[in-house]
């Protein structure tokens, strides 16, 4: 509890992310100080935690800062890049040794690996945290990734574990490790989400398209295979949306809303942190590229009206479903084995030594990425903790197994009817390769041997080789 002038937990910016956690915070018996420059903002918090009785909000960071208890716990919610640095410079005079920082929002790694050594410096301690869930997790329960120093953690621990959603009574939030640990997490998460989300929109294309189903049918199907081994906020959240009316006209909502789908970045910097590590991720990489193909719209509907389509027919609706569950499952699968395969290089490379059974279990609820098979997954690594690769797992194997033959029939009937399935494509072939014990790389070593000199390794002996060609 706190006195009248003492708040336990202080967070800056009270848009509706920040000001649902706080109200989180307020909820669960933690005492919370909210700061935001604009005055209506601060209101807001105001009326919503008007009948909790453990929360206040005031537009002078001075008062913020003096009416927090020390040492002070204090968690930025604003948008990634400068706004952050900004934020610190105002507070940093204000703060005083021991003192707390958590960044809450989506920073690159690398930014808050660097604002970690520059608050070092000043004697004040930075954790960067991963949230997941938007603005509905924020309130009721987030997943949340934090990473920093491991002797500082127990500080922020019980509001973390407080505010946390629950998977089977247990928090979704666990300290991952040091440094970046935490948004290295989130930015992989993210990554996921977007190969997952590209996924999803595939198979409705090929339902709605290749199967002839309309949005009630459509709405029916996710339904149901939410009930099942794909059962996810992604395909929970896709059921719902076919349903919904349009309020501005007659119809379905989905029908009206354009094909451009924005991004904020962290996709797009799995991707690239992927190929820096030499790690492939190809259904996140085409789920990035196909942001971007999306927002070539003009020039899309040119091209849809000068090239044909194949003349394919409609199938079955059963056996498209049917083959279109076992597609998605191990297409979802794929892409939690990349993401994960990542984070372990990652961990290697950056130091920040991730429990991959850890961070499949904090997943498990409320965050964007949650899904039943994380249960699956978590019990994987926890069994064989040196496992390198979620496709060598026995369970997964046999799991994985069961799956590729749909998801071959699924491509077949999206290729003959001109349906882009990139992801599902990218998925399989992934699965191809890395079950492939002799890819031609061979050929491709020869060709940069002969025109550049670049040599190559042989099969019978050891060392470096080159031809005259």
């Amino acid at each position: 509890m706190h006195t009248e002038n003492t708040y336990e937990f202080g967070l800056i910016g009270l848009g509706v992310m920040g000001r649902n956690f706080i109200l989180n915070v307020a909820e669960n018996g933690i005492s919370a100080q909210g700061y935001d420059l604009m005055p209506e903002k601060v209101e807001a918090l105001r009326e919503e935690g008007a009948g909790i009785g453990r929360i206040a909000a005031t537009s002078d960071l001075n008062t913020f800062v003096s009416t927090l208890s020390t040492p002070r716990k204090i968690m930025l919610l604003v948008p990634a890049g400068k706004i952050v640095d900004q934020v610190i410079e105002e507070l940093l005079p204000k703060l005083e040794t021991g003192d707390i920082l958590i960044d809450g929002g989506n920073s690159h790694f690398r930014d808050t690996d660097r604002r970690e050594a520059y608050l070092q410096s000043k004697g004040v301690f930075f954790i960067g945290a991963g949230v997941s869930g938007g603005a509905e997790g924020a309130r009721k329960g987030p997943s949340i990734m934090p990473g920093g120093a491991a002797e500082v953690y127990p500080e922020i621990q019980p509001v973390f574990e407080a505010v946390a959603a629950r998977y089977k009574g247990k928090p979704c939030v666990a300290y991952l490790g040091p440094g970046s640990a935490g948004n290295y997490v989130k930015m992989v998460h993210n990554g996921i989400e977007y190969g997952m989300m590209q996924l999803t929109g595939e198979c409705y294309q090929l339902l709605a398209q290749v199967g002839g189903l309309k949005n009630g049918a459509l709405s029916e199907v996710f339904g149901r295979w939410n009930q099942g081994r794909l059962e996810s906020f992604l395909v929970e959240i896709t059921s719902v949306i076919f349903r919904q009316k349009d309020t501005l006209d007659t119809g379905a909502l989905i029908d009206k809303i354009l094909d451009k789908a924005r991004q904020k970045g962290t996709g797009k910097w799995t991707s690239q942190n992927g190929m820096d590590l030499g790690i492939p991720v190809p259904t996140i990489d085409i789920a990035v590229s196909m942001r971007a193909m999306s927002a070539l719209k003009a020039d899309r509907e040119t091209a849809d009206q000068l090239y044909e389509k194949p003349q394919g027919s409609l199938v079955d609706e059963a056996e498209l479903e049917s083959v279109c569950e076992p597609a998605l499952y191990f297409a979802f699968v794929m892409t939690y084995a990349q993401g994960l395969h990542q984070l372990s290089e990652a961990s290697v490379e950056y130091g920040y030594d991730l429990n991959l059974a850890t961070i499949s279990e904090i997943w498990r609820a409320g965050c964007i990425i949650r899904a039943r098979v994380l249960d699956d997954i978590s019990s994987a690594f926890r069994e064989e903790p040196g496992l390198r690769h979620l496709l060598l797992s026995e369970d997964f194997v046999r799991r994985v197994s069961q799956c590729v033959p749909a998801a071959r029939i699924a491509l077949q009937h999206a290729i003959r009817n001109g349906i882009p399935m990139p992801a599902l494509s990218a998925s399989l072939s992934y699965f191809d390769a890395f079950t492939t014990g002799r890819l031609p790389m061979n050929l491709i070593q020869a060709q940069r041997d002969y025109f550049g000199s670049h040599t190559y390794e042989r099969t019978d002996r050891e060392g470096s080789f080159h031809t005259e060609w």
